[in-house]
């Protein structure tokens, strides 16, 4: 059974409100953090969850959390985690589950990086003593903390450069509801340059179904 803790989720959006309610229910300490500690998504979803939700700056979230989600939108979550301090999250754990969505151009987005990079592996770069484990990013929020919301197995996608981290982070996944045979370790970060592209087909079918609601299943011979 995984140990209460105290955690910051960075990021006011539905996003990282979704998982901090959720992780709030499981009996965590939350800090929702924003570039203003009077943020009012912020201050209207703590007084909502109750005594083990709170709220911050990023820099706040950054000293009290254990452990650290980045829920912030993409194409800022570097410039979000710098302001939190470098030092404030060395040696920490960051679920990073933002995707880096340039909407610039309008629907469909493009990536603001691709390719031969991903933004875990930015993440990773610009704070080298924290351990950045890329998951939840390719599905909705409303799935990524109650998988059991489609009846059959489908999956969530790791990777990261340190074990130890993604084995923290399945031990979390699995009080979200998720399986263990539905946890695929794609490998390093790098494998976050495959999940975050996902979202290019993504994006793409949520315009086509005009829903979310659903993930990805492997048929395998």
């Amino acid at each position: 059974m995984l140990r209460a803790m105290n955690i910051a989720v960075m990021g006011t959006g539905e996003v990282g409100r979704t998982i901090a309610s959720k992780l709030v229910e499981l009996g965590h300490n939350v800090v929702l953090g924003s570039r203003t500690g009077d943020n009012p998504k912020a201050v209207a979803w703590a007084t909502e969850a109750g005594d083990r939700a709170s709220t911050g700056t990023y820099a706040d979230a950054a000293v009290f959390g254990e452990l650290v989600v980045n829920a912030t939108l993409g194409v800022a979550s570097v410039d979000a985690l710098k302001s939190a301090g470098e030092d404030s999250l060395a040696g920490k754990i960051i679920i990073d589950v933002s995707n880096p969505l340039d909407f610039s151009e309008g629907f469909p987005p493009k990536l603001s990086v691709c390719n031969d990079d991903s933004l875990g592996e930015q993440l990773q770069r610009t704070f080298p003593r924290s351990k950045v484990v890329k998951t939840l990013n390719t599905m909705w929020n409303g799935l990524m903390i109650d998988p059991r919301k489609i009846d059959s197995s489908h999956v969530v996608f790791l990777c990261g450069n340190d074990a130890e981290a993604k084995s923290a982070v399945r031990r979390l996944l699995e009080s979200f509801g998720w399986r263990t045979d539905e946890m695929l370790d794609l490998g390093d970060i790098s494998g976050a340059r495959a999940t975050e592209a996902w979202l290019l087909l993504w994006t793409r079918i949520y315009a086509a179904t005009d829903s979310g609601a659903f993930n990805l299943q492997l048929a395998r011979v």
